[in-house]
Order: structure tokens, then C-alpha cells, then sequence
């Protein structure tokens, strides 16, 4: 298969539009053309007249390792360019930087979950290219975790940098079609424009929504380091409002949750007694790990690992966010006293609980915390949001 940036390439009639523009790309360490070759480089050799480039949360060269770690602006030292960060004192495009480019070209690889922060900044920058007549371009790539939609919707007056808008936690587009939604759903007038792959083929196996065995993976972010991460991450994201860790300092970050005092075999088996459904397509491990940074760093952790990556992964059956808060109503119940919530300031929200923040409101964590509350209510919550997401998302996919 090719993703946008290989037909960009490969195809000079789609260049043509850009001669004589000035070009800018906002790129992460991902952004690399199938030879590995990263896109700054690549769209320099072609001879477009790149005049700016831009980076992301972690930035441009991803070495800032966590949330809330800013990157500052510089000048590329290969092709001396300005080098703008939308994670630094901004996180929006300014005037000043938005006055080097007449067309910006995305080229991000996203893992499909509403918190990446990647989406909101492509949000940010078609606002910013509306107010200032740029174009914007998406060189599209693969949503890895693929076309499930799973997650409550997030509610109004919950938007933030880890909620873009309302749309479920697992919302199955990629960059390029949420692209379009954006300019619908929050009626921009801009010039916008994806440049699609070929052959993408989310619903086949075994990566489906990676090509698997094709493409070499590179961490988007820096606690991105698999497929499998990516397709837990819609689940495990959670745990970065609450006190368990998530497995950061570990080589499996975002694969697994644990702490110092839980028992992971009693939760696996409350899990399992509550919601047996809700573990299926995967295989829960329990495990010990000690993080070298982070969250309980230097303790040893008892923990849970959730397994994608093997033949009992079933695409269509696994249901990470209903996984993980199952979790953390099997902690609950098992402890209910546990100081489960991280109460501190999440990405850049004041007043508000980190876990109401990832999840765009309070019910997922009051369905946690209600000890009447069952699976069953969870799923009268969120069904009626992915089944609403499915059918208003149609339009905007691109792809058979």
C-alpha cells in the first residue's frame, strides 16, 4: 500500500499544485516515506520550496518524553528552516509562523483515539489557516487501531487539548477524514485537501488497520512503541488520570496497568465475573513490573497486561475502553477505599479531575464509583453515542 506521502512523491501531478508556494510540514519522528526516509527530507529532494516546518506534542523530533513537557522553536540544522513547536508557548499556530507557508502539509501518523493530541492540532490549524486564507493538505496515513468505534461522546463544555470535539473515545477515521469532519462539524471555510492512500484495508487482518508486515512501525510519540499499544490505547489512555500505573518506564508502556497494592489475579477474576464479555478479542496477563520513571518508580508493581498480539486477538470483539473500566470498577469493588483518581493539572485543565477530562465528562468515572452501578448501565450510556458516531462518521469516510 502507499500513504499519502509515497503518492506525493511518486506522483508529480499531485505536486503540481504546490510549485511555486511556499510549502510548511508538521511532522513527528513518524513521518517517514515507506524507505524510511522522513518526510522533510523527502519533500526538500523533490524541490518544493519548504519554508517552515512544524512539530507536535512531544515535537518534531519526539524527545520529550511526557505529557506537559514543551518543546521549544529552532532551526533545522540540515535545511535551515524555522522549526515552529504547537507544544511550547503555543499551541496554536501564531501570525508570525503562519507567515512563512502558503500551504501546510500534515503529515502526522495518529493511533485513532480521540485523547492523541495530534487531532486537536490538526483542529487548531485549520482554524488558524481559516483566519489567515492558507491551505491545508493531509498526506493520510493508517488509523491503526482501525474502524471499531467505541467510548462515550464527549459532552459540551469539555473540550480541551485531549478533546477536540464531539466524538467517542475510539472514533475508527483516519487523520485526513477527520480532517472533513472537522471543516463540517465546526464549519470552517477553509481550503483543505487529503492526499489518500491506496490500499489501506482496515477491516483485514492481521493488522487490520496496519499493514502489518509492510510498513516498519516508528513511534509517533515516545510511549508509542507497537501495533499493540495503539490498539489499547483507547482504553489504557485512562489510566493517566488515575494513581496505577500505565506501565510508563517500562519497555510496555500503555499495555498494562498496576500498583505497588493491588493483587492483578483478583482483579482479573472480579473482571471476569462482572463483564466476561467485555474481555473478549484479547488475553489479560497478570505480571510484575518496575517502572524506572514515572508513577511508582523504583516500587514493584503487580499488574495487568492486556495481549493483542497473538492469535487470540479477535479485531471486531476487543473492547479496550470497556476493558480498562472494568478495571477500575474491579478495583473498586475490590478495594473501595483505593485512591484510584489523580487529582493534578492535565493537560493544561484547571479544576477538573484528569479521568473527567480524558473521558469528556463525569460518567465514566461516576459509573466507577456508584457500587450499584453495573456493566449494564455503562453499555445504556455509551451504546446509543457509538451507534449515533457510526452514522453521522459515513459521510466522511474515504476509504471502501
Amino acid at each position: 500500500m502507499k500513504f499519502g506521502i509515497d503518492r506525493l512523491l511518486a506522483e508529480p501531478e499531485l505536486r503540481k499544485p504546490l510549485e511555486g508556494r511556499r510549502v510548511a510540514l508538521l511532522a513527528h519522528p513518524a513521518s517517514v516515506t515507506t524507505d524510511l526516509t522522513h518526510s522533510l527530507d523527502a519533500l526538500v529532494a523533490t524541490g518544493l520550496n519548504v519554508s517552515a516546518a512544524f512539530g507536535p506534542q512531544h515535537g518534531l523530533r519526539g524527545d520529550k518524553q511526557d505529557n506537559m513537557v514543551e518543546s521549544p522553536d529552532f532551526n533545522d540544522p540540515v535545511h535551515g528552516v524555522p522549526v515552529f513547536s504547537l507544544y511550547g508557548e503555543v499551541r496554536r499556530p501564531t501570525g508570525q509562523s503562519m507567515n512563512t507557508f502558503d500551504v501546510m502539509l500534515v503529515d502526522l501518523q495518529d493511533l485513532g483515539c480521540r485523547i492523541y493530541t495530534f487531532i486537536t492540532t490538526l483542529l487548531y490549524v485549520l482554524e488558524a489557516a481559516q483566519a489567515q486564507g492558507k491551505s491545508v493538505w493531509v498526506l493520510d496515513r493508517p488509523n491503526p487501531a482501525g474502524r471499531p468505534v467505541e467510548g462515550l461522546t464527549l459532552r459540551p463544555g469539555w473540550e480541551s487539548f485531549v478533546g477536540a470535539g464531539p466524538m467517542p473515545m475510539r472514533h475508527g477515521l483516519t487523520l485526513g477524514e477527520l480532517g472533513h469532519w472537522f471543516v463540517k462539524a465546526m464549519k470552517l471555510d477553509v481550503d483543505y485537501r487529503v492526499i489518500e492512500m491506496e490500499g489501506w484495508a482496515p477491516d483485514q487482518g492481521p493488522g487490520y488497520g496496519w499493514p502489518l508486515g509492510e510498513r516498519v512501525w516508528v513511534n509517533p510519540s515516545p510511549n508509542a512503541p507497537n501495533l499493540w499499544m495503539a490498539r489499547a490505547y483507547a482504553g489504557t489512555v485512562m489510566l493517566e488520570g488515575t494513581t496505577l500505573s500505565e506501565g510508563r518506564g517500562t519497555t510496555r508502556p500503555l499495555e498494562l496497568f498496576g500498583a505497588p497494592d493491588i493483587d492483578a489475579r483478583e482483579v482479573i477474576a472480579e473482571m471476569r465475573r462482572l463483564a466476561p464479555r467485555w474481555l473478549e478479542g484479547c488475553l489479560l496477563r497478570d505480571c510484575w513490573f518496575e517502572p524506572t520513571f514515572h508513577k511508582h518508580v523504583g516500587k514493584l508493581c503487580n499488574g495487568v497486561q492486556i495481549h493483542t498480539e497473538g492469535p487470540a486477538y479477535d479485531h471486531e470483539a476487543f473492547q479496550p475502553w470497556r476493558l480498562q473500566a472494568l478495571g477500575f470498577k474491579a478495583i473498586r469493588r475490590l478495594y473501595p477505599d483505593y485512591d484510584l483518581w489523580r487529582d493534578f493539572p492535565y493537560e493544561y485543565e484547571l479544576g477538573k479531575l484528569a479521568i473527567d477530562v480524558i473521558n469528556g465528562s463525569p460518567l465514566l468515572r461516576e459509573w466507577v464509583d456508584d457500587p450499584a452501578a453495573t456493566p449494564g448501565d455503562l453499555d445504556a450510556l455509551t451504546r446509543p453515542d457509538e451507534a449515533a458516531w457510526r452514522d453521522e462518521r459515513r459521510a466522511f469516510e474515504i476509504y471502501p
